[in-house]
């Protein structure tokens, strides 16, 4: 597996060589690549980002729209919108060489795609994103092109379950899990268990994970359950970070781990907090 990043400054037009220098520095061999307008990707710029991995020493690693949650909206037009978007990510993704792109599932929230709603477990919500998806597996597949599904207890796709459902519903070989567990964590249950729920994803998805964000979280002590995301390796830190290195391992063992979440000045601290878990799993980082 290579250990990648989702962070620091990395919208497509932005990218500068100083800051892909500290990417490396840091000790990451991927870097995610963020795009706000597909369409105003020219090939200069897919030439410039090619050129300037090369020389850094990083791999071009899986692409991120800025499409908000419109995949699963009940607004016809809004939906449209938004899986043309994806389309052209599509697009973009192999004009660059990367990975796969991140499918982001949204929410009937309009204040955010991560936002939770009542509707997000209906099976009308599920039916337009299964629609969605249909659509732009149509363009993935003539472009070969993997799309990375994420998911999250406050969204349409809420458990390995329904993720499951939601693959097998769409049925296209070019659509599968972008491995993130903290999102899934929901009950006082899962947060001291999450060995058990991470073995119900990689038993329900086997052979359906293209890849993975890292991070951690935190139980905070409270009357009411409430969850935050925690640097890896804290001491109040709570994930199996080793069985889900061990998972990754056997699942995707040439996928991108994608640290993601945390400020430019912790991403270090984090990366170097995963490093222990992988030496503590046996597993060595692959070098580009």
């Amino acid at each position: 597996m290579f250990l990648g990043v989702a962070g620091f400054n990395s919208e497509i037009k932005q990218i500068s060589g100083p800051t892909a220098k500290q990417v490396r520095e840091t000790g990451f061999s991927v870097w995610q690549i963020r795009v706000n307008d597909p369409l105003a990707i020219s090939d200069k710029d897919v030439t410039r980002i090619k050129n300037l991995f090369t020389e850094t020493g990083l791999i071009v690693g899986q692409t991120v729209g800025n499409y908000g949650g419109g995949l699963c909206s009940a607004d016809a037009d809004e939906r449209a919108s938004a899986i043309k978007f994806v389309k052209r990510m599509v697009n973009v993704t192999k004009r660059l060489g990367g990975p796969n792109t991140y499918f982001r599932p949204g929410s009937m929230n309009p204040r955010g795609a991560w936002l939770p709603h009542s509707a997000n477990r209906s099976q009308a919500v599920f039916d337009r994103l299964v629609d969605s998806a249909k659509q732009i597996c149509k363009v993935a597949e003539n472009e070969g092109v993997p799309l990375a599904v994420e998911g999250g207890v406050v969204c349409p796709l809420y458990s390995p379950e329904r993720v499951r459902d939601f693959l097998d519903a769409v049925g296209s070989k070019m659509i599968g899990l972008n491995m993130d567990p903290v999102n899934f964590v929901g009950s006082i249950e899962d947060a001291y268990n999450t060995t058990g729920l991470l073995e119900r994803f990689y038993r329900l998805l086997d052979g359906r994970i293209l890849g993975a964000h890292a991070k951690d979280f935190t139980l905070v002590d409270a009357l009411l359950p409430h969850f935050e995301e925690e640097v890896i390796g804290a001491p109040r830190a709570m994930l199996d970070e080793v069985a889900f290195l061990k998972g990754m391992e056997k699942a995707c063992p040439k996928g991108h781990v994608l640290v993601e979440h945390y400020p430019a000045e912790k991403l270090g601290v984090a990366a170097d907090g995963l490093r222990k878990f992988a030496q503590t799993a046996g597993i060595k980082w692959d070098t580009v």
